[in-house]
């Protein structure tokens, strides 16, 4: 695992080879654009900026970017939640257009950040679909602050760092990935020629956390589904069922023919799944 970190964090000046594949869990496709937003702006939250967007109207909904990402990879999952539900997204500290300052990275600062969130726009509780580290954040926030969920929606997370695939900086589809994010990063970030600096920040956490023990998410009452694509690059199948395991009543779901991505290689799937755990 520290070898993968160190990898990444030398990938600021790594120049991915475009990813053309047949297979569709090997696609990298650029997320649809983000509708119209109802509020947008910069919540003042644990001593940074927090950029978010609100869209539609009912009961509410939490949208949560994996690691190195931003809120617009949402933009077809947003389309469809808001036509019944209050949508909200957020670029998480240091990502996107969110500021971060010196404090270390950790999922419960994060989580933290995200309530504060809550808070600012007095939505006291809420459902959370996370991806990645958004997953993660999910989970900590069911673990120590059940009060403020509804339901939980974990897509691609991890529990212990072991969970990861070790030859995931080895794929060319999650290259891809970090090549893009960089990209984006130099293009809408507070500080665009930082990117090296903030991979190095964060890989600190990536590299002991999550570390959450069996009693740790056996406290989980929040509904919870566990959930990975079938061709997952950097979360173990075994681990995600080990999750599915040992969270009470959660429920696995496996998204076919897709990977880490799958949000962005089948919206349509990827919405279905949603709605059939967070509206039922």
């Amino acid at each position: 695992m520290k070898a993968v970190l160190n990898i990444l964090c030398a990938l600021f000046i790594f120049t991915a080879a475009p990813a053309f594949a047949a297979e569709r869990w090997q696609e990298l496709p650029d997320p649809a654009p983000l509708p119209q937003a109802t509020k947008t702006g910069a919540a003042p939250v644990n001593g940074i900026e927090l950029h978010y967007s609100v869209f539609g109207s009912g009961p509410p909904v939490l949208l949560i970017h994996g690691g190195l990402g931003y809120s617009d990879v949402w933009g077809a999952q947003v389309a469809d939640l808001s036509k019944d539900h209050t949508v909200i997204v957020a670029d998480s500290r240091g990502h996107g257009r969110s500021t971060r300052n010196a404090e270390p990275y950790s999922y419960d600062l994060m989580s933290s950040d995200y309530l504060a969130l809550l808070d600012y726009l007095k939505i006291d509780k809420t459902t959370i679909v996370g991806w990645s580290d958004g997953g993660i954040i999910g989970l900590d926030i069911a673990i120590h602050h059940p009060e403020r969920l509804t339901k939980l929606f974990a897509q691609a997370a991890n529990s212990k760092v072991d969970g990861v695939i070790p030859t995931v900086m080895e794929n060319k589809t999650f290259a891809a990935y970090i090549e893009k994010a960089g990209e984006v990063y130099k293009k809408i970030s507070p500080t665009p020629t930082e990117y090296g600096a903030f991979v190095t920040q964060i890989s600190g956490m990536w590299a002991s956390q999550p570390n959450w023990s069996d009693d740790d998410l056996k406290k989980i009452t929040t509904p919870t589904a566990i959930v990975l694509g079938d061709h997952d690059e950097a979360i173990s199948r075994e681990h995600t069922d080990y999750l599915a395991r040992t969270i009470p009543g959660a429920k696995l779901v496996i998204l076919e023919n897709a990977s880490h991505f799958a949000m962005l290689q089948d919206p349509e799937g990827y919405n279905k799944a949603v709605r059939d755990f967070i509206d039922n």
